[in-house]
């Protein structure tokens, strides 16, 4: 039996603290005010705190010390990724409002509204919800985490949105250089595999096991050649790059990946180098974020079935 996702009782909510990240894509300079002014609405007072380059993994650390019932977010996923991480399953609820450039762990959970609406919709109903994520070399991840050289391709974006354009060609270069090099090679539940690439995503965005959440999802990409990586990429923008004859999606509850280097990865958006043998998990119950109500939750649902509904006519008709 699957753990009961939506806890219906109002969750006591006094404390709340902010976590602004000013660098995400899509938080506009008067964010701190108009998050202040929604939150008296409601009778509660606010604390925030803006973070600054560098300082980012020390500065969520002293937010959670303090002990708020909510920490909101306003970021990107990496920025949600670093607070829920921080949490944990017994820490503070979270709610991952959508303040970057993709923001799938916000509009997973409250779908693709403003901010502002998802929060007072939020705040209303007052009750949390368990999510769940995933956990590669002991480093959380609630979205997807991709391993292996088209991970590299996240170095460069990062320094785009730094706007240090000459740093971003030169690692550009390096990542086109190296994207079909390196194996992969993989154990899920018994199962073996070589890949060139892994993605985990996480039951909050994948659609592979319908309503099944419990475990990840893992798309083992074995590329032979150059000219398989291009039509992957075409089908990644036109169709769904899953019935591509080079990817085996798997459910993995547990796995074990290894490699001759170590392995360069990206979770939810942010990269990191880990080490050639690295243990990946699925963690049902990883934190609580703060939920609409299940009546709005169930027109989110309603409302992203004809997105996708949509989608799937247009790509049929290309």
């Amino acid at each position: 039996m699957q753990p009961r996702l939506t806890d219906p009782s109002p969750t006591s909510i006094q404390r709340i603290h902010a976590v602004i990240n000013p660098a995400s894509g899509r938080v506009a300079p008067s964010a701190r005010e108009r998050l202040a002014a929604l939150v008296a609405e409601f009778g509660l007072a606010l604390r925030v705190t803006e973070l600054e380059t560098g300082r980012c993994e020390a500065m969520v650390r002293a937010v959670v010390d303090e002990g708020p019932d909510l920490v909101i977010v306003l970021g990107g996923d990496g920025t949600a990724r670093l607070v829920a991480e921080t949490c944990g399953p017994t820490g503070p609820v979270v709610a991952p409002l959508s303040g970057g450039t993709m923001n799938k762990l916000g509009r997973a959970l409250y779908g693709p509204r403003p901010w502002r609406a998802a929060l007072s919709e939020a705040l209303q109903a007052r009750t949390t919800r368990w999510v769940s994520g995933g956990e590669v070399d002991g480093h959380a991840f609630y979205c997807r985490a991709v391993l292996g050289s088209p991970a590299l391709w996240a170095r460069p974006r990062e320094e785009i949105r730094a706007r240090n354009l000459a740093r971003a060609w030169r690692r550009a270069v390096v990542a086109s250089r190296k994207a079909f090099t390196g194996r992969l090679y993989c154990e899920f539940d018994e199962i073996a595999a070589r890949a060139f690439a892994l993605g985990l995503i996480c039951p909050s965005v994948s659609r592979a096991f319908g309503a099944d959440e419990s475990a990840l999802e893992a798309a083992v990409l074995d590329l032979p050649d150059a000219r398989a990586g291009v039509r992957l990429a075409m089908k990644n923008l036109f169709g769904d790059w899953r019935s591509d004859l080079d990817v085996t999606v798997l459910r993995c509850v547990e796995g074990h990946t290894w490699a001759e280097a170590p392995i360069p990865a990206m979770l939810d958006g942010e990269f990191m180098r880990l080490g050639r043998e690295v243990e990946i998990r699925f963690q049902p119950r990883a934190f609580r974020a703060l939920a609409p109500s299940a009546s709005a939750l169930g027109s989110i649902a309603t409302r992203a079935d004809r997105v996708r509904t949509h989608a799937a006519e247009l790509t049929s008709q290309a």
